[in-house]
């Protein structure tokens, strides 16, 4: 489904994604980055990646267009395993690659793969934000390594049906921007925690038969539908919102709104739901901190109600100042 449609159908419409000057910054960054044949790349794909191997001094640049996904998916299939053969340096420029995910194909494009000279394939991924004294931000770090790790798993599936199996290499080349300048640098990233984190999530999603056939029948979810229709579609699905949705989904509006009507703590995040344990919903939480439900032995009950009699010491407490300097200035 069109998932920005029909966050906009149902009246959430969605502010997710990347504003229009970091995409023109961006594609700049990108296009410098590939330009003379993908030079300046190709040198730091070997300085940080393959320092062994030969200098890239020329390098296969494959024709990857094609009609439709499908088509782009084959090309860029046969386009690696000519590479791989061939004992040189490849670039392919924007490969497409599939993905088994619970049954249906996603669709992925990684900036750029790289195939060595031993034949061994590699992720580079090329972004906007800055390595500042060779360091980068962590916590975008850490997404681009995770959706990297996507990469490489697609790229493993392509691998097994090569004979002999291409080795694909499990750090990638993260390309930013040096400093405040608009020069590339490369750092090798290590993403096999977070190919097995991906993995691992992959093979326990359940699978989309299972999911629509626990639908009810005629559920459709085309955009063009009345919003009464679609939102009884959407809340046939069971869904879980937390903050960190913001920053991933389309519809993450609509569901939050869904759980602050239905009083859903996970909207306060999943580690404070992990704490409360059986507490599902606000009035769950403020009765136990209350003592009119719950187990007074449930740890998270007893922190509650710790809580609780702390405050309303500290507001004693606040209500009582106030009325002291009023007698103190009253006796003076």
């Amino acid at each position: 489904m069109d998932k920005a449609r029909l966050a906009s159908a149902l009246g959430a419409p969605s502010g997710f994604g990347q504003s229009q000057f970091a995409l023109t910054r961006g594609n700049a960054f990108e296009a410098r980055v590939k330009a003379d044949g993908g030079a300046e790349l190709l040198r730091l794909a070997h300085a940080r990646l393959d320092p062994g191997a030969a200098p890239p001094e020329t390098a296969a640049v494959p024709d990857l267009s094609a009609h439709g996904p499908e088509g782009r998916t084959a090309r860029t299939a046969l386009a690696l395993r000519e590479a791989t053969g061939a004992g040189g340096w490849a670039l392919l420029d924007h490969p497409m690659l599939a993905l088994d995910v619970a049954g249906s194909l996603a669709f992925l494009e990684p900036d750029v793969v790289v195939v060595h000279p031993d034949g061994s394939w590699s992720v580079v991924e090329i972004k906007s934000f800055p390595l500042l004294d060779g360091a980068a931000d962590p916590a975008k770090v850490g997404a681009a390594a995770r959706q990297s790790a996507v990469y490489v798993l697609a790229l493993e599936e392509v691998a097994a049906r090569l004979d002999p199996v291409p080795v694909v290499r499990h750090r990638v080349l993260l390309v930013c921007p040096k400093d405040f300048s608009n020069l590339a640098a490369g750092s090798a990233v290590d993403v096999r925690k977070q190919r097995a984190v991906t993995a691992r999530q992959l093979a326990r999603l359940t699978r989309i038969e299972e999911i629509a056939g626990a639908l009810p029948e005629g559920t459709c979810f085309a955009p063009d539908r009345p919003a009464e229709e679609l939102t009884a579609a959407v809340s046939a699905v069971p869904a879980t919102y937390a903050p960190e949705c913001l920053s991933a989904c389309e519809l993450a509006f609509h569901c939050r709104e869904r759980a602050r009507e239905a009083g859903a703590v996970t909207r306060l995040g999943r580690p404070l739901r992990a704490e409360l344990g059986g507490l599902a919903t606000v009035e769950d939480v403020l009765a136990a901190a209350r003592g009119e439900t719950g187990d007074p032995d449930d740890p998270a009950v007893a922190a509650l109600r710790r809580a609780a009699a702390l405050r309303a010491e500290a507001l004693a407490g606040a209500g009582a100042a106030p009325r002291a300097a009023l007698e103190v200035a009253a006796c003076r």
